[in-house]
């Protein structure tokens, strides 16, 4: 028996592994995690993770975060941190896959990063980016998950994993979704079905998210644009809501799929895009 329905959606005494945590999506999520009760081991290339990692240990104490700095391209290293977190912690119950490079050298706001354009260093930082350092993780912390018999795996994936983007949507702007970027995020929902298959005899669930469009003002990456901005009408008048996401509206389902109440839920891409990809 459950003592209130609210305590499914905990995260207390839980230890979770964030990429990308200094990102505009990311960092809502690790507040929202520490918030909720977990321990937070986050990285990111960016140096806002320090002040990020600062902020936090100020607000829910020291022993509830961890945070390391990492060009996850540089796979070695990348390897290496994560060798050194399964040494130090005892069980890194949740594992979230948010990380990945937006900008020129992805081939986002770009003419370079067009179907016609792309180089194959473009389409190689987002297959990395997009599904190798998943699997990395994954690769890394499914042993132990699979000796506890227990574990989530979240891929932050994108509404552009099932739809195409509309070539109409960009018609006048700088702003450019590029075919690697959907490719490499439809392999993340492939992977995700894979370890589910795979794990779930050992009791570990995989699930994905795939956000729809979100806006920022500092930041501007695939699907985020300023406010004000005439693209900003574009993107509103496509969605059922008539409205852009706020990144606080992932955290139910981040906590959902992270906590026991989604304890039968695996293999499953949780669309949150507005009804975008409905029509």
């Amino acid at each position: 028996m459950i003592e209130s329905p609210l305590s499914l959606f905990s995260l207390k005494g839980k230890t979770v592994l964030l990429t990308g945590a200094s990102g505009f999506l990311g960092r809502t999520m690790g507040r929202a995690l520490l918030e909720n009760g977990a321990r937070l081991i986050a990285l990111a290339r960016s140096e806002r993770l320090d002040v990020l990692a600062e902020d936090w240990r100020n607000t829910f104490g020291k022993d509830h975060v961890r945070a390391f700095r990492i060009d996850m391209y540089d796979v070695q290293k990348f390897s290496q941190i994560l060798d050194e977190i399964i040494k130090q912690e005892s069980f890194v119950e949740v594992l979230i896959n948010n990380a990945h490079e937006f900008g020129s050298q992805t081939g986002f706001n770009s003419p370079s990063g067009s179907m016609e354009n792309a180089s194959y260093q473009q389409w190689m930082r987002n297959l990395t980016g997009g599904i190798y350092w998943a699997a990395l993780t994954i690769q890394k912390f499914a042993p132990i998950m699979k000796e506890k018999g227990s574990g989530s795996i979240i891929n932050i994936s994108t509404m552009y994993a099932h739809v195409a983007p509309n070539p109409q949507l960009y018609e006048g702007t700088d702003y450019l979704n590029p075919p690697g970027y959907s490719a490499s995020k439809a392999g993340l929902l492939a992977l995700t079905r894979y370890t589910a298959s795979f794990l779930g005899s050992f009791g570990i669930r995989c699930n994905a998210i795939l956000p729809g469009p979100f806006s920022n003002t500092e930041d501007q990456g695939p699907n985020t644009v300023e406010e004000g901005h005439f693209f900003l009408e574009r993107l509103r008048e496509r969605t059922c809501l008539r409205r852009i996401g706020r990144p606080e509206e992932l955290i139910g389902p981040l906590l959902f799929l992270a906590s026991d109440a989604s304890s039968f839920v695996t293999g499953h891409g949780l669309v949150v895009d507005g009804g975008w990809t409905i029509i």
